[in-house]
């Protein structure tokens, strides 16, 4: 409230300032005191409502394309910064996720070559460590849809800053900007591609795992009933 109540009265000396310094005589007559008072008016309002400051150094800066250009470049590297935190995050993610995958795999891949070599223990425990690993990659994978969400925003928001910096006149920040946007872009579709293959690989080690199980499922009943057969021959004798 009281942040409110310097901005009204901020406010207040600016449209008298402005009155004044536009109402004819006195501010043809005393135009240093006149500025100097808008100056400072504005520069209040800008500190004290809470208001973007904007550097204002000569009158003509005062212009309103000129203030926009200025509050559009600051947008855009606002979102430029925005979008490169995001981005460093979504690649950091799905690096993790890549990572934990392929170890994954390579745990499954230890236990299927141990089947029938272990003893129940060895074998629980083999299964405990691939539990928690595939609860960590389900973790990792969340991460990386959540960084993911926020990163299509942060190219929006660059998206629409680049535009609006364009049509200010802000060329050069648009031009800056729609190049972060493809950097980012090229940056996160390298990092898509590592997590795309361990999830292939992934897959691959699944249909794997099924044959093995099966495979070792059926030496076992074999091998039972290769055991059970003289039993049911000196039963029938």
């Amino acid at each position: 409230m009281a942040a409110l109540r310097r901005g009204a009265t901020y406010l207040s000396v600016v449209r008298s300032s402005a009155r004044a310094l536009f109402s004819g005589k006195a501010a043809v007559r005393k135009p240093n005191k006149w500025t100097n008072i808008l100056y400072s008016g504005v520069a209040s309002l800008a500190v004290g409502g809470g208001l973007c400051a904007v550097p204002f150094k000569q009158v003509e800066n005062l212009s309103h394309d000129s203030l926009i250009r200025r509050a559009a470049s600051l947008v855009t590297d606002s979102s430029s910064t925005f979008l490169s935190q995001s981005t460093l995050a979504l690649i950091d993610a799905l690096i993790e996720y890549s990572k934990a995958v392929h170890t994954l795999i390579a745990l499954q891949k230890q236990y299927l070559a141990s089947l029938g070599k272990l003893t129940q223990a060895q074998e629980d425990s083999i299964w405990q460590v691939i539990i928690g690993q595939r609860a960590t990659v389900d973790e990792q994978r969340e991460e990386c849809k959540r960084f993911e969400s926020t990163w299509v925003i942060a190219v929006k928001l660059c998206e629409t800053a680049a535009e609006a910096s364009y049509i200010s006149g802000a060329e050069h920040a648009s031009i800056t900007v729609r190049t972060n946007i493809q950097l980012a872009q090229s940056q996160v579709e390298e990092a898509q591609k590592l997590s795309i293959d361990a999830d292939k690989k992934l897959a691959e080690a699944k249909v794997m795992e099924v044959e093995r199980m099966a495979q070792y499922a059926a030496t076992l009943e074999s091998s039972n009933d290769e055991e059970e057969v003289p039993e049911a021959y000196l039963r029938e004798d």
